[in-house]
């Protein structure tokens, strides 16, 4: 029973990372990596947006009985995202100088999966 539910939640966190790189996509940003994994996590989405490297963090949830997916991003998962950012942007030396953070969190429809609502927070970080 436990390995099915881990399989929804990766299927539905997918779902939520694609969605969410539409939707920065067709916002202008330009996608250039996705799932980069780092000693402290993962990046969700990288992306440029204008002259900054923007790493997002897609939260996804099916219904709103746990509170919003911005919610989920607690102090500690920001600070594992900063420091997978920072490997990251030592490990490109060719990236932007301008960098941020950004949320997206989408709640999708539990039988069909529809977006409920798409919330994107940038520069969570200030």
């Amino acid at each position: 029973m436990a390995r099915h539910i881990k399989s929804d939640n990766q299927s539905v966190g997918k779902l939520g990372e694609d969605l969410a790189a539409t939707y920065l996509s067709r916002k202008g940003f330009r996608i250039i990596g996705r799932n980069f994994k780092a000693r402290y996590g993962e990046l969700d989405i990288i992306a440029r947006d204008g002259e900054t490297l923007v790493f997002v963090e897609v939260k996804t949830r099916i219904g709103a009985e746990f509170g919003t997916p911005e919610e989920a991003v607690t102090p500690k998962k920001l600070r594992d995202i900063i420091r997978a950012a920072e490997y990251y942007v030592a490990t490109h030396p060719l990236v932007p100088r301008s960098l941020r953070i950004d949320v997206v969190g989408i709640v999708l429809e539990s039988t069909t999966h529809d977006i409920v609502s798409l919330v994107h927070t940038p520069n969570v970080t200030m």
